[in-house]
């Protein structure tokens, strides 16, 4: 680094996840003064985002569980006789059991080399919305020079061009789900519906073409793969605070546009609206009333607890058997619209899920979830970007070798980074993967199971090859977890036109191939193109795939961790849940009890409303001289105000 950071900060926050980054951008919001610091050369820990070849490189970093061998200052100097230190983990152990596969042939793709690659380049440190570190794996350089700068609408540039000045006036889009991507008006909330620019032209009825391996290779930057694969409900806690934030302006969404399920061997699409159920064909007149008629019934089932009262004791599956559905709604209910499990879940809990799914029906789309375009590990870096506007500070790959814990307070006082220069703070938030063994000795981590795949078509073909489907397949035993398949559709602008990046999360039982390689053979075609059966052929085919284990420290409490200072607040990575409400939970709760006077992340002012009196404008040449006939008269009132700015203010502003 040429210079050293400040020595003094309100906040230090450790790691760039979720929870973290949300906590830095309500900080920076409040007024702290904040430090943001990753180990890592990109953004969002375990919620992050890779091209395909930034992919290959977490997985060769991972397999090879090396330690970080950094240069460091000598710092024990730093510590004075009354602290002692606390030092951080410097091996990532939230990753394990990463096997890849390639069912192509491999070979072919040696010598091509990744279409608009750039030469990598160190990254250090730097300052506020003008100097985040670089990412040289992104498809799109998220967080250079003003952080999060707004995705381009041109594919082809997406790729390509550098980062530039941020845009605050940029509104976020959601693309609708229907062929034509028609705008419609959305009066319920600042997000607005729109047409996402380079999606791929639907064709209708046409055979899959052939992907290879090296083509794969030469569009991986046309990739962004989640390590984390998650939705967001239309009414759930992530997106009002997007809008709460305005931190929505920074991303855009598309509409999930099916909801599927597997039963019998088949996969089928579930009628969820009240417009799907009329319209479906699969099922009779009779299902459809009594389908919804057991909707309208969740929808205020806390009105008629005469109905359920007699069943709280018992799960929901048997409680949906006393309610005369046939077996097929039945399962629709269980798998695809409440999405709990068969043998665990309660009524009230099973009541609950399905009154959320049904309460996100129609806010943006026929169905309640919405996915980021570019993918899920955008959403950290808006609040990064935001925290970066008002003034926070950036730098990945800056480690921090110790937290100084003064010994009669038993608070934190600093850390020493790898520069060995002495950071002070009062509050300091730590990703739970960078803390030692000694301190995690007696808390109790559970896993994820994840599995992503390339795939040549839709495991339910339709007339628009453009969709974005989630699927849930109930376990085969009884005792393990069901399996989250969320499939993304290059408009998604998560994979390469022709392609399909397919999802599979499920809470762990063994290593994540045992666990999850039974449901991908159920609905895919592993076979490579020479060997593929007959009975294989309807079945879209894996080009490539990566199965890994991943930490769940979500749940934790903080009286878990040995030793932990009382100013020290542990962020977990992802859980296994498919929405994003842990994580923001977590981080409000850590804000408010640092800050328990303070607004949680509340809304800037937007750069159109700011209003400068026009006297305020001095006449053009007016600073080159001191003569009193040249200053504007001013009033009392315009002397009296200074150099504040106004803010304006609708009247129907809520």
């Amino acid at each position: 680094m040429a210079d050293n950071l400040p020595s003094e900060f309100d906040v230090v926050v450790i790691g760039t996840g979720l929870p973290e980054s949300i906590i830095a951008a309500a900080c920076a919001r409040s007024g702290q003064r904040v430090l943001h610091v990753d180990s890592r050369n990109y953004y969002g820990g375990n919620w992050a985002s890779f091209s395909f070849s930034g992919l290959l490189s977490w997985i060769k970093e991972n397999q090879q569980k090396t330690d970080i061998s950094d240069e460091c200052e000598d710092w024990s100097k730093l510590i004075l006789e009354n602290e002692e230190v606390i030092s951080l983990s410097k091996k990532d152990k939230t990753i394990q059991h990463i096997e890849d596969f390639c069912f192509d042939d491999q070979d072919s793709a040696e010598d091509v080399e990744e279409a608009g690659a750039l030469t990598k380049l160190p990254v250090f440190g730097a300052s506020g919305a003008e100097g985040a570190a670089q990412e040289s794996e992104k498809e799109c350089p998220p967080l250079e020079n003003t952080l999060l700068e707004t995705k381009s609408q041109d594919p082809e540039k997406a790729s390509d061009a550098e980062s530039t000045s941020a845009m605050e006036g940029n509104s976020t889009e959601i693309t609708s789900e229907n062929e034509s991507s028609c705008s419609t008006a959305l009066g319920e909330s600042p997000l607005e519906l729109g047409k996402t620019a380079g999606a791929p032209s639907e064709n209708s009825a046409q055979e899959p073409k052939k992907i290879t391996y090296s083509q794969i290779v030469r569009e991986g930057r046309r990739f962004n793969i989640d390590l984390v694969s998650k939705l967001l409900y239309s009414r759930g806690l992530l997106i009002d605070l997007l809008i709460k934030s305005n931190v929505s302006r920074y991303a855009e969404f598309k509409n999930a546009t099916r909801i599927l399920a597997f039963r019998e061997g088949k996969v089928e699409q579930v009628p969820c609206s009240r417009a799907d159920v009329f319209n479906s064909r699969q099922l009779t007149m009779v299902e459809k009333r009594m389908l919804m008629k057991f909707l309208t019934f969740c929808l205020d089932y806390e009105q008629h607890p005469d109905e359920y009262q007699d069943y709280e004791n018992g799960t929901f599956a048997q409680f949906l058997r006393t309610r005369k559905l046939t077996p097929s709604l039945q399962h629709f209910i269980l798998h695809s619209i409440a999405m709990v499990s068969e043998t665990d879940c309660s009524t009230l809990e099973g009541l609950q899920t399905t009154k959320k799914f049904l309460q996100c029906l129609g806010r943006y789309g026929n169905t309640p979830f919405l996915f980021p375009l570019y993918g899920q590990g955008e959403i950290p870096q808006c609040f990064c970007r935001l925290c970066a506007v008002f003034g926070g500070i950036y730098c990945l790959r800056h480690s921090v070798q110790c937290l100084v814990v003064d010994k009669e307070s038993g608070r934190c006082k600093a850390i020493v980074d790898h520069f060995g220069q002495r950071i002070s703070a009062n509050y300091f938030i730590v990703e739970d993967s960078y803390l030692p063994e000694s301190i995690c000795t007696n808390v109790c981590y559970r896993q994820i199971s994840r599995a992503v795949l390339i795939t040549d078509q839709s495991v339910l073909n339709t007339d628009s090859e453009q969709q974005v489907s989630i699927l849930t397949v109930p376990p085969v035993d009884p005792g393990k977890p069901a399996v989250c398949v969320i499939e993304l559709c290059s408009s998604t602008m998560t994979c390469m036109k022709d392609s399909y990046l397919v999802h599979l999360t499920c809470p762990s039982i063994k290593t994540a191939r045992e666990d999850l390689e039974p449901v991908v053979q159920k609905l895919f075609n592993l076979n490579t193109e020479q060997e593929t059966e007959n009975e294989e052929l309807g079945k879209p085919r894996v080009l490539w795939a990566v199965y890994f284990n991943m930490r769940d420290s979500s749940g934790v409490e903080k009286n878990s961790y040995d030793g932990l200072p009382s100013n020290v607040y542990i962020c977990s990575g992802p859980d296994s849940a498919l929405g994003n409400d842990c994580a923001v939970k977590q981080a409000e709760t850590i804000f408010q009890e640092m800050f328990p006077t303070e607004e949680f992340c509340p809304p800037p002012p937007n750069p159109e409303d700011v209003i400068y009196d026009e006297d305020e404008i001095a006449p053009e040449g007016s600073e080159f001289s001191n003569s009193p006939e040249t200053k504007p008269e001013s009033s009392t009132e315009e002397s009296s105000s200074g150099d504040s700015t106004a803010v304006k203010k609708e009247d129907n502003e809520e």
